[in-house]
């Protein structure tokens, strides 16, 4: 399998028509039914799939229409799970200024249980209504972990932290098993966990649960691998970034601290990687990857509105390679549009330049 199969790609969440989160307020209210709701996501990915392919884009997903968040729905079809309870914060928010948010936190109520596929439906859904490869976006397995800790599972669902962790590798597992069997081709895996190990407030985090950092991350490679291995005719790649709430973020620092061990231990394919600011440090990182890893460098942010300079980008990748081979990277905004259904500060013209700007790239510097 080649480190790299498109040259342009993307995160996956698109904007959220205004009409689509009128229709899910007043479903919540029950003002009208979910059939309402449905038609209206149908549509709603309709136009999304329309605008990736107007853009020029390889790659299609659902843009997360029918998701309150990225990683919500996921966990919600696993049991009495909520992974983004976010503490009240009362910081002020500056316009088109991205701005340290708080870490939400996981709550783990029942046993993890997959009952039925989650996302093999979505697939068939994109994949019938477009002739470009349909990828399909799941949250990490560490993700409530990160959240909560072992303090979280052991709170009341259960009693033995191993336990837990095996819960966890079958349900995902499982998923991307019937996704494979469903030919789903490429699968993304958000997992925002690792990007943040480099912060120093997030190893203070763990420090101060009793754990250190490091050996969490073994931890979360093993978990990852146990997931992915074996999954057959599917590229895996994993998307890596510092949290993105509305244009906010929960971390920073670069990938220095887990750049050997994520890029030569992690059973992936490519990394999908932030480096959209200086949060997310130098390139020099890249050098630890094997030649057999792919590396798309998310130099688009999604963050602000502002379009970027397309010489810019193309200096960017050029810096990039002095770390690694131009043949083992791409390029793409380097998070959702909107991780959560409200989206980030920018327009839905602004996200459509930035698409274009990603593809347009590509093609100048790949051919």
């Amino acid at each position: 399998m080649k480190p790299i199969e498109h040259r342009a790609d993307h995160i996956g969440s698109l904007l959220r028509p205004a009409t689509l989160l009128d229709i899910r307020r007043r479903v919540a209210a029950g003002a009208v039914d979910a059939d309402s709701l449905r038609a209206a996501e149908d549509a709603a990915i309709g136009e999304a799939i329309a605008l990736q392919e107007r853009v020029g884009l390889p790659v299609v997903t659902d843009g997360e229409m029918r998701r309150r968040s990225y990683h919500s729905y996921f966990f919600g079809k696993l049991g009495d799970i909520v992974p983004d309870y976010v503490p009240p914060d009362d910081t002020p928010v500056l316009p088109g200024q991205p701005r340290r948010g708080v870490q939400p936190v996981a709550r783990i109520g029942s046993r993890v249980v997959r009952s039925e596929p989650i996302h093999v439906d979505d697939y068939r859904f994109i994949a019938a209504r477009t002739s470009r490869l349909a990828k399909v976006t799941i949250p990490g397995p560490c993700a409530l972990h990160f959240r909560g800790g072992d303090a979280a599972a052991l709170a009341s669902a259960y009693t033995d932290i191993d336990a837990y962790w095996a819960d966890i590798v079958s349900a995902f597992r499982a998923e991307l098993t019937d996704l494979a069997a469903a030919g789903c081709r490429y699968v993304q895996i958000d997992e925002t966990a690792f990007a943040k190990f480099g912060d120093p407030d997030v190893q203070a985090m763990f420090a101060a649960r009793g754990e250190d950092w490091r050996a969490v991350l073994d931890l979360y490679i093993d978990i990852t691998n146990r997931v992915v291995r074996g999954i057959p005719h599917m590229r895996i790649g994993m998307h890596l970034c510092r949290g993105n709430r509305g244009g906010q973020y929960h971390a920073e620092g670069g990938y220095d601290p887990v750049a050997e061990k994520l890029f030569n231990q992690l059973d992936v394919n490519h990394f999908l990687l932030e480096y959209d600011s200086p949060r997310a440090g130098d390139f020099s990182p890249l050098r630890l990857a094997p030649p057999t890893k792919g590396i798309v460098l998310g130099l688009v942010s999604t963050k602000t509105p502002q379009l970027e300079n397309a010489d810019d980008l193309k200096r960017r990748i050029d810096e990039a390679t002095r770390f690694a081979p131009l043949d083992n990277l791409a390029i793409s905004p380097q998070c959702g549009f909107a991780s959560v259904d409200t989206g980030n500060p920018v327009s839905a013209a602004d996200q459509e330049a930035k698409l274009r700007l990603v593809v347009d790239v590509a093609r100048a510097v790949w051919g």
